[in-house]
Formats: C-alpha cells, sequence, structure tokens
C-alpha cells in the first residue's frame, strides 16, 4: 500500500501525556518538554531527509493543537519556514469518545468490563462514541494511496500503531500495544518501520 518512504513525527509532550490521560480528539497543547522534543524531533528528520529533499517533500499535519505545533518547531528546526505545510483530518489521534479526558484507571473504575474487554482486544475495541484501532486504520487507507511521493507527517501514537500494521508489518495486536515515543523519528518504508 505504502509506495513511497513515510517520516512520521509524534506531537511533543502535552500535560495529559504527562498525567496519562487519553487525548484523543482533545485539542490540548505541547508543554514545554514537547517543543523540546518537536525541535529534536525536527534535527533527527533533517539528518534522515537531508537539506536538498527537505525542501521537495510534502509537509503533512493532524489538524490537533499539538501536532500543528510540532509541525511548526520541527520545520524551524530544519530551517524552513514554519507555516508550510497542509492539515489532514485523516492523520487526526484515535478518538476516545466517552473516555476522553479520563486516565486508565478512572476508565477501570467507570467500566470496569468495558476496560477489561479493550485489554483483551485492542486492536477492534471501540469505545463508546469513539474509534478502534481498526478503524483508524481503515480511515488511514485513503490518505495512504493518495501518497505521491516520500512524505513528512506529523501525527498521533495512535496513528503510529495503526501505521505500524498496514505499512510497517507488525501484527495489529502487538501495533496495539506498541511504544510509542515523542521526539524520535518513525520511518515507514519497504514494509517495515524503523525508529531513528
Amino acid at each position: 500500500m505504502l509506495k513511497h518512504r513515510l517520516i512520521f513525527l509524534r506531537h511533543g509532550e502535552t500535560d495529559w501525556n504527562v498525567e496519562g490521560r487519553l487525548q484523543g480528539g482533545k485539542d490540548i497543547p505541547l508543554n514545554a518538554k514537547g517543543r523540546w522534543q518537536a525541535e529534536q524531533a525536527g534535527r533527527t528528520a533533517l539528518k534522515i531527509l537531508g537539506p536538498g529533499a527537505v525542501r521537495d517533500i510534502p509537509f503533512v499535519s493532524s489538524p490537533l493543537t499539538r501536532a500543528r505545533t510540532t509541525m511548526e518547531l520541527a520545520r524551524a528546526a530544519m530551517g524552513l519556514p514554519p507555516q508550510g505545510y497542509a492539515l489532514e483530518p485523516r492523520v487526526s489521534e484515535l478518538t476516545f469518545g466517552d473516555w476522553e479526558g479520563l486516565t486508565w484507571p478512572d476508565v477501570q473504575a467507570r467500566a470496569p468490563q468495558a476496560a477489561a474487554w479493550r485489554e483483551g482486544e485492542k486492536w477492534t475495541f471501540q469505545p463508546p462514541n469513539g474509534e478502534s484501532y481498526s478503524m483508524l486504520a481503515q480511515r488511514l487507507e485513503p490518505w495512504l494511496e493518495s501518497l505521491r511521493g516520500e512524505t513528512l507527517v506529523v501525527s498521533h501514537g495512535g496513528v503510529a500503531r495503526a501505521l505500524m500494521a498496514t505499512v510497517g508489518g507488525l501484527a495489529p495486536e502487538r501495533a496495539a500495544t506498541a511504544d510509542i515515543w515523542q521526539g524520535r523519528v518513525l520511518v515507514f518504508a519497504g514494509g517495515r518501520f524503523d525508529w531513528i
């Protein structure tokens, strides 16, 4: 499905990341560490792409503030104008529906059966009024097919996991629990992925 290399940056840290809150579609800003991570990821992406190529590829971001700010800081760290990128709603984070803003212990206390179900079937489980990873992967497919060349995208942890399964060669049940880092770059190419 993926014909060209995809350079993936997860947004930098937010206070909700620190607190372990399910962010999903909530528009939470980066904290100071997240801003530093965004700049680090930009410098790493520049090393991967090289100064010539970085000026020629498309840059795409989730419309959520934490991703847009990461993109702008990363581009500035690459020596590019911060605003030179497109917004793509299809790369927005997995939605947690009624659970957004809660911590996992909150979810376990409020909905113990649903929490246990999700732990056992994380790829296909859909939170109340939210999305499953499987649904997210389906949402990403048309966007992936639309890519015409190497692309840099700033998005979210759930999107990284969906990509790991759909274009990175990882089994969905493993992708749903994979560690996703902030401040590092994830490169998808040739049916696999590598953290840089």
